[in-house]
């Protein structure tokens, strides 16, 4: 098995969704959500504070050419890609939230500083993990490059009498209407030498910079409104309005010989300029050019988490998007050690949660299982934005206060605590993080909770029910047992939630979906949950009908406006592939029901037709890694149950594959595993495998899962293949908590 790091592409998802056109039950799905990945290709360091991209103002996420896109196929803003400089701090993946940083825009120039905002078309360009380059129309070469606190930037100019590397600070956001970032306040001086030093606050918070820059015998200016500032080296803005904004920066400037090149190196920090300038020395040192040394660093970085993860077989196509969704899966959040700007102490700093809502199912097991240590820190950082701002986050970015997204979901940390607690992942005081989570519990649809056993949007009811649970686990495990068991009885409460007469959830109002959507989510009592749907045939009956099990292609929407195309679609209640969350564990439920074939179908349909090696090749947006996760755990034969430290088993795409997890390793290896191109190589989708046997460290495994602590312990789990399904984890179901019998 070999390092798969160079089949990354970073180019996958960063175009409007184009998959081959789906066959058989993938084409009976219905996507109503934004069609686009969102992804950037710009250069990213492995869970790190920063990133670097090319900036053209358009969606996604400022790299693009699409207009803002909340369903269907996103419109075109531009016919080509093409940049106005070079951005850093950007979303990977997320949707139309209108929160993209892309502050301290670079640009190269042989353009006089009017020319400034100019879009030139991008040639030539390759995208590496950490590493993005392009040459624009002007023939300048752009080199971009990150560490974790860092960047670096190079380029190489053509001949020209007055060239010129102009870094604007007052730029930020989006090029399109509600988009823009405007800074509160700003600080900057011009240090002589080839250095600057800065600070924004952006959103309440402040973003430090220190730039050095080589560029022997070149001027160093300010400016302001495109004007130089002769002479003067500070500029200082105590009150900035969108109504007084006037662009304003450094420019570095001077005669260029063809094939010259020019590094510019910039520290960032949330604690000042000194901080930034530290940052900047320990990782690059200065007074010295990086460029080489920064890529370098940062592609081993990338290589140690790739050799975490190895697999054999597969087609090149296969593993291109295999290894791209472990990239992206590893981009997001941003950990900022020691830069909290909202408390003084050290420590992990977590942002760009965005949101809890998209990463806690799939993503954060990721990380826990690739990075312990960062899936600790992660949430310890969580726990420290509740003790200091009074909730644990739905959403946080690099900003003042949380983005809670209430209206997502409710006590969503509490599933990440709850495995956190049972894997035994160290550093955290789990005595105060049990007292944030049942004051947690308490807040803003918890009030209704606690007082009506019921909530309203009533997918908040199963969110705090299942919170309850996952408290539960934690006091019992401390020895708070008559707490436990308090938490336990309003857990129940999620039965509340359902009509038991259809099955599903009661009618409600429902965040992007629908009833369907999210009545087949995996709680902490599927037992009970089947049979209050009826028994499992029953059960079978609607998940069949959800995933359109007989039924005839539907037709995708297109780009907007829409009329009755949405209406009808909606109509549908189907199952939204990977487009939409809430869908995301839907699949696996299959499991609880005994019957792992219709898993195994629905996820080799999902993986062959949803997923391509280009750059419309994801079925809609990343969300900072969630829908990348689930891509690879899916591909593994692996689905975590968040919150309940279980694993599901099935049928994996690869013969043979190996996770590397605190040193342990965990090996899957297949028997009869069939070999076949998939559909976007041959414009159809191989016959799904089933499993007929699996054991595990030789032991036979008849139930289709394992726990956390397995997974993490490593062993090797072996799992026979075949074409037709088996009696195999038709009897032994998955635990759910009405099973037990201690109360």
């Amino acid at each position: 098995m070999q390092n798969i790091l160079d089949s990354v592409d970073p180019l996958i998802g960063t175009g409007a969704t184009d998959l081959p056109p789906a066959q058989g039950l993938a084409a009976t799905w219905w996507w109503p959500k934004a069609q686009v990945g969102n992804t950037h290709p710009g250069a990213s360091y492995p869970l790190g504070m920063v990133s670097a991209c090319a900036y053209s103002g358009a969606y996604p996420t400022g790299y693009g050419v699409y207009r803002i896109s909340t369903e269907g196929q996103p419109t075109q803003l531009y016919d080509r890609n093409q940049a106005s400089g070079f951005t850093h701090f950007q979303q990977s993946g997320t949707g139309a939230i209108r929160k993209y940083y892309n502050y301290f825009r670079v640009t190269p120039m042989i353009e006089p500083l009017d020319a400034l905002g100019t879009l030139w078309n991008l040639h030539d360009e390759v995208a590496e993990p950490g590493y993005y380059a392009a040459t624009l129309d002007t023939s300048v070469r752009c080199e971009v490059t990150v560490g974790a606190k860092t960047a670096v930037h190079r380029y190489t100019f053509p001949e020209s009498r007055s060239a010129r590397v102009v870094v604007d600070f007052s730029y930020g956001g989006l090029a399109i209407e509600h988009g823009r970032t405007v800074p509160l306040r700003a600080h900057m001086q011009s240090l002589g030498r080839g250095q600057a030093e800065g600070t924004l606050v952006m959103e309440g918070v402040p973003l430090s910079v220190f730039i050095e820059a080589d560029t022997p015998d070149w001027r160093q200016l300010l400016w302001y409104d495109r004007r130089l500032v002769d002479g003067g080296t500070r500029l200082d803005f105590d009150y900035i309005r969108r109504t007084t904004l006037r662009p304003f920066g450094l420019i570095l400037m001077g005669p260029a010989a063809a094939g010259q090149t020019v590094e510019l190196k910039m520290g960032f920090s949330l604690r000042g300029t000194e901080q930034a300038r530290a940052n900047l020395d320990d990782e690059l040192g200065l007074g010295r050019t990086r460029f080489d040394k920064c890529r370098s660093r940062t592609r081993k970085k990338w290589s140690s988490h790739f050799d975490q993860v190895k697999v054999d077989g597969g087609t090149e196509a296969r593993r291109t998007v295999f290894a791209t969704s472990l990239y992206h899966s590893l981009i997001k959040p941003c950990f900022a050690d020691d830069e909290s700007p909202f408390w003084p102490t050290p420590g992990p700093f977590v942002f760009d949660i965005c949101t809890m809502w998209d990463i806690y199912k799939t993503q954060i097991p990721l990380i826990t299982a690739l990075a312990p240590r960062r899936g600790a820190a992660l949430l310890e950082s969580l726990i420290r934005v509740c003790e200091e701002e009074g909730n644990f986050p739905i959403g946080y970015r690099m900003a003042k206060g949380a983005d809670r997204f209430f209206r997502q979901g409710s006590a969503l940390a509490h599933t990440a605590l709850a495995d956190g607690y049972l894997l035994g992942l160290d550093g955290i005081d789990w005595d105060w993080a049990l007292v944030h989570m049942q004051d947690d519990l308490r807040r803003v649809y918890g009030e209704d909770f606690l007082e009506k056993d019921v909530v309203h949007p009533v997918t908040h009811t199963l969110d705090l029910a299942y919170g309850y649970h996952c408290t539960s686990l934690i006091a019992r495990g401390l020895g708070d047992r008559r707490l436990a068991d308090e938490l336990e009885r309003r857990a129940k409460h999620w039965a509340n939630a359902f009509e038991p007469e259809t099955g599903l959830l009661a009618k409600s109002t429902y965040y992007e979906g629908g009833r369907w959507n999210y009545s087949f989510r995996l709680l902490h009592d599927m037992a009970g949950r089947i049979e209050l749907a009826g028994g499992d045939d029953r059960f079978v009956e609607l998940l069949d009908a959800f995933f359109g099990y007989g039924q005839p292609p539907v037709r995708q929407l297109g780009t907007p406006p829409f009329a009755d195309e949405y209406r009808a679609g909606a109509a549908l209640h189907r199952f939204e592939g990977l487009n939409n969350e809430p869908d995301m564990e839907a699949p696996w439920a299959y499991h609880y029901a005994g019957r792992p074939d219709r898993t195994a179908q629905i996820v080799q349909a999902a993986l062959a037709y949803q997923f391509a090696p280009t750059r419309g090749g994801l079925p809609g947006n990343d969300d900072s890694g969630a829908l990348s996760s689930w891509y690879v755990w899916a591909s593994l034969g692996l689905f975590p149950v968040a919150g309940q430290n279980l694993f599901l088993v099935n049928a994996p795409a690869f013969a043979t594959a190996s996770l590397e997890i605190g040193g342990n390793e965990f090996l899957i290896e297949t028997i009869g595993h069939r070999e076949t191109p998939i559909s976007y190589e041959t414009g159809t989708a191989p016959a799904p495998q089933f499993v007929q046997s699996a054991t595990f460290n030789g032991k036979p495994l008849d139930g289709g899962f394992i726990t956390g602590n397995e997974l993490h312990g490593g062993g090797r789990l072996q799992i026979e293949l075949g074409p037709e399904p088996s009696a195999w984890a038709t009897k032994e179901r998955p635990p759910s908590v009405s099973d037990r019998t201690d109360g």
